[in-house]
C-alpha cells in the first residue's frame, strides 16, 4: 500500500507533468502559427514526452494500490516575444520540474519507501537529459542572435534534436 505522504507527493508530481505538457503545447502551437515547423514539431513532441511522464506516474500510483488525480490544469500563456525567449521558459521551468522531483525523492527517503524511490530515479534521470538539452538550444540560440539565415537552419534542424550521448538516463 502506497504511503499517504508519498501518495500526495506523487499526484502533485502527476500535476506538474500535465503542467509541462500543457505549457509545451502552447508553445508548440506558438511556434506553428509564426513560421517555425521544426521547433513546432520538436516542441509537440515533447509535450507528448511530457504526458507520457504524467502516465507513467498514473499508472504507479494506482498500481501501488493508491488513487492517482487528474488534476485541472490553469490554461498556459499563448504568446512568446521569441523562440529564444521559449527555450528560456522551457529551461526555467525545467529546472523547476527538477527540484519538484527532487522532492517527492526526498519525501520518499523521508517515509522510507525505497520502491517509489527506486522508481523516481528515472525522473532524476530524465531530468539531467531534459536540462541539458534546455541548455544546448539556448546555446545555439544565442550563437545565431539576429542572423535569420542561421534561425531558419537552426529551425530545420531542432525537429530531430535529442539530448547529447551519455546523458540518457535509462529510456
Amino acid at each position: 500500500m502506497l504511503n499517504k505522504k508519498v501518495e500526495k507527493a506523487l499526484n502533485d508530481q502527476i500535476k506538474v507533468e500535465a503542467e509541462s505538457s500543457q505549457a509545451y503545447l502552447a508553445m508548440a502551437s506558438w511556434a506553428e502559427i509564426n513560421g517555425f515547423p521544426g521547433a513546432s514539431l520538436f516542441l509537440y513532441a515533447h509535450s507528448d514526452e511530457e504526458r507520457m511522464h504524467m502516465l507513467k506516474l498514473v499508472k504507479f500510483v494506482n498500481d501501488r494500490g493508491g488513487q492517482a488525480i487528474i488534476p485541472s490544469l490553469a490554461q498556459p500563456a499563448k504568446d512568446y516575444k521569441s523562440l529564444h525567449a521559449i527555450f528560456t521558459l522551457l529551461l526555467a521551468h525545467e529546472t523547476k520540474v527538477t527540484s519538484e522531483i527532487n522532492g517527492v525523492v526526498e519525501i520518499c527517503l523521508r517515509e522510507k519507501d525505497y520502491t517509489t524511490h527506486n522508481f523516481m530515479q528515472w525522473y532524476v534521470s530524465e531530468q539531467i537529459e531534459e536540462e541539458t538539452l534546455a541548455r544546448n538550444i539556448l546555446d545555439k540560440l544565442k550563437l545565431i542572435g539576429n542572423d535569420k539565415g542561421a534561425l531558419y537552419f537552426f529551425d530545420r534542424d531542432i525537429s530531430t534534436m535529442k539530448a547529447p550521448a551519455g546523458a540518457e538516463g535509462g529510456k
